[in-house]
């Protein structure tokens, strides 16, 4: 006698339970089905290799070496920029020339992932969300750093500076990521520190943009900014996103 299999129904989504998600934060999720990472202060401290990096270059050039500080509030909106802070116009060239070989050989020497930042990463990879990295740091050095720390298997892609003509807030930058992702704009979250980033999503059109404050920038700057939500970390970003408070 011939036995016929039984088809099987599709599953339906289980909610609740340890390490199942919960029904609110299915839906927070349905709302971003991407998510764009800033890299340095958001998911990546860089900090000491960037400050190093300054105290290196501006002495050469005749100024003085910059305060640990002084580098943080100027970092942010890309090199070029940054260097505009300290210098002249007419030095940038002579500086750039000087920054970039050190930084080369010395850049991966004391980065650290961010608290909580490849738990989100994964947690965001289960739910079928897709990530990536969208960034003013040099392209190159940002593809270079995520692999040392191991978020590239967590990334669809790493964007940064001179990827393209643009940087953040440029409006092209982010409709260059979202075309290269196959991705929609109002189901886009963006995660970063600053208000570049702020400024970044709101001209891309972006669904919205959350902010951490272990970055460039206090939680009243970045609410002034207009930032979505600030959170003092990925963790508890993640536990809003958990949550379903979107």
């Amino acid at each position: 006698m011939r036995t016929i299999a039984k088809k099987r129904s599709p599953e339906k989504p289980k909610f609740g339970g340890q390490g199942r998600t919960s029904a609110f934060a299915f839906a927070a999720i349905m709302r971003f089905r991407t998510v764009l990472f800033d890299l340095d202060g958001t998911l990546v401290d860089h900090l000491r290799a960037i400050h190093r990096s300054y105290c290196h270059t501006l002495p050469q050039l005749g100024y003085p070496a910059p305060t640990f500080d002084q580098v943080r509030a100027a970092i942010g909106g890309g090199l070029e920029n940054a260097m505009r802070k300290f210098l002249p116009e007419e030095k940038i060239q002579a500086a750039l020339e000087i920054y970039r070989p050190y930084w080369d050989r010395t850049m991966l020497d004391d980065p650290e992932l961010m608290p909580g930042a490849l738990e989100l990463l994964t947690w965001l990879n289960a739910q079928g969300v897709a990530c990536a990295v969208f960034s003013n740091k040099h392209g190159p050095s940002g593809r270079r750093l995520c692999r040392h720390l191991g978020i590239t298997p967590h990334v669809k892609a790493v964007f940064g500076a001179q990827d393209t003509p643009w940087v953040k807030p440029q409006p092209e930058f982010a409709r260059h990521v979202l075309n290269q992702l196959g991705a929609d704009a109002d189901t886009t979250l963006l995660v970063g520190d600053s208000p570049f980033d702020v400024k970044a999503a709101k001209n891309g059109g972006l669904g919205a943009c959350w902010c951490v404050t272990t970055g460039t920038h206090a939680a009243a700057d970045l609410t002034e900014a207009g930032a979505d939500r600030v959170f003092p970390g990925l963790p508890a970003l993640q536990g809003a996103l958990e949550s379903g408070v979107a």
